[in-house]
């Protein structure tokens, strides 16, 4: 077998809630409720797998186009789900950051994320991120605004390198993601971390979202270490 570099960044686009719901003849929000309810297996197959960064997208900037009374759902249900791993994260000393935007999330909603990041954040080895009003370009256009700003502050108007840039995304502090895992069949990224993803190895698994066992996850993982990635090289 080929060595490959271990996997230390997991980001999953956890696709197919509403789907399942309406498979199973339930209302939109069981399936979304489903879906939070992963959250402990999904770590638990991360550090079984030793996989220090994992990102869950969980709410982007294009789903506020989605019905009023569901996007009220969503945010109370990210208000409970924090609230009540909060303890879990601490127990398991793992440190938990939020990467989208800030200006558009309800109030009650933010200060719980302040609170569980305050927390956690001594927290070294094991990481959490949740991306919640999350975009891929809006990530890109915030950080090139960021340096626009500093730039009109210092005066210095040089080329902006690849590194300052990366310095200014919400992943700034975050290795780039190895593995990128789409449920429901989808075969497209949507928009999670264009900048940081151009070498990011793909896996797509049929199942919704609320189907996929620690199990599947742990599968794609260990398919990951079977492939060789060349990062441009021959």
């Amino acid at each position: 077998m080929s060595e490959v570099t271990p996997l230390k960044h997991l980001v999953i686009i956890p696709d197919g809630n509403r789907r399942w719901s309406k498979q199973s003849g339930l209302p939109v929000w069981e399936g979304h409720r489903r879906s939070a309810e992963k959250l402990g297996n999904i770590l638990e197959a991360c550090k079984e797998k030793e996989v220090k960064y994992l990102t869950m997208w969980g709410f982007s900037t294009e789903n506020w186009k989605r019905d009023l009374e569901e996007v009220n759902f969503l945010m109370d249900l990210f208000i409970q789900l924090l609230s009540s791993k909060k303890n879990d994260l601490i127990k398991n000393e793992i440190r938990f950051r939020h990467l989208g935007r800030k200006d558009r999330l309800p109030e009650k909603l933010l200060s719980v994320i302040d609170e569980v990041e305050s927390e956690t954040k001594q927290f070294t080895e094991w990481n959490y991120q949740v991306c919640l009003d999350y975009g891929g370009r809006d990530e890109i256009i915030r950080a090139a605004n960021a340096i626009l700003r500093s730039r009109k502050e210092s005066g210095d108007w040089g080329d902006i390198t690849e590194e300052e840039f990366a310095g200014v995304l919400d992943t700034k502090d975050i290795p780039n993601p190895d593995l990128i895992l789409r449920t429901s069949g989808e075969k497209r990224l949507s928009g999670m971390m264009p900048f940081q993803s151009v070498y990011s190895e793909l896996a797509f698994i049929e199942k919704n979202y609320p189907d996929v066992t620690k199990e599947d996850v742990i599968s794609v993982i260990d398919e990951y270490y079977n492939r060789q990635r060349r990062f441009g090289g021959s």
